[in-house]
């Protein structure tokens, strides 16, 4: 599984705008944002990793001007992270991911006065990106650049779903990678504060992963910030399954 979880990964990162191949490594580089979250580094499970090659990826990063920063599964890339941290890179999270499969996925009830929709307007996706701002504590206003970020995913296979009420005020929602190898990462998760506690979070993950089955997706994957998302998660079918490192320097 692990090795699964990692070639979608890599596989995300090489579906960027401006990917870049360093060795063993991808880049997936956005020349719309500076954003290390969306501007990181992977490496391809299981490859031979050397010291010239961090050295080189290190470089490549600089010469974008973009700060180095791996996201990876830990058992997939053994010894990297000492290698890391002999450079001067710093752990910033240890995280587990969740899997769900079909036969384990599970519908919440329907809420009232919410309804599930794919955003199918750049307008519409706005009002997706302007509520997962605001719910991390972002920048409420979504750029031309977030959006055409969305609307470049959905066109590839990717899924998006937003929360909306009766009187049209977008709630939260969420979004999935286009599925590479029948596995596709959900993330984005997010819930308006006016909103939650209401089981909103577990019907959008639900959502999210119900149409990415249809797609013909064998796995979905995520990961869980906290207790109580991932006992969100659990309560709609995720399972944990293993370890992401998330790794930078300046």
């Amino acid at each position: 599984m692990d090795v699964r979880i990692q070639q979608s990964v890599v596989a995300n990162l090489s579906n960027r705008p401006a990917p870049v191949e360093v060795g063993p490594f991808v880049i997936g580089m956005d020349p719309t944002t500076t954003s290390p979250h969306i501007n990181y580094a992977t490496p391809r499970p299981g490859a031979a990793i050397t010291a010239a090659d961090v050295t080189a990826l290190v470089a490549a990063f600089r010469a974008a001007g973009r700060k180095p920063r791996l996201e990876y599964v830990s058992s997939c890339a053994s010894g990297l992270e000492a290698q890391l941290v002999a450079d001067g890179f710093t752990v910033e999270a240890r995280h587990t991911y969740l899997i769900c499969v079909p036969s384990a996925l599970t519908a919440p009830p329907t809420l009232d006065g919410l309804n599930l929709r794919e955003p199918g307007t750049d307008v519409q996706r706005a009002a997706l990106i302007s509520a997962q701002n605001e719910a991390f504590g972002g920048d409420p206003v979504a750029s031309t650049a977030d959006v055409a970020r969305l609307r470049r995913q959905q066109g590839a296979g990717g899924v998006a779903v937003m929360a909306v009420t009766d009187d049209g005020t977008c709630a939260g929602g969420g979004g999935a990678a286009p599925p590479t190898g029948a596995v596709s990462e959900v993330a984005g998760i997010a819930v308006r504060t006016p909103f939650r506690r209401r089981g909103l979070a577990g019907a959008i993950t639900a959502e999210l992963t119900r149409r990415l089955f249809t797609t013909g997706a064998e796995i979905a994957w995520l990961e869980a910030s906290g207790e109580d998302s991932w006992r969100v998660y659990e309560r709609v079918g995720y399972r944990p399954a293993g370890e992401r490192l998330y790794i930078g320097t300046n």
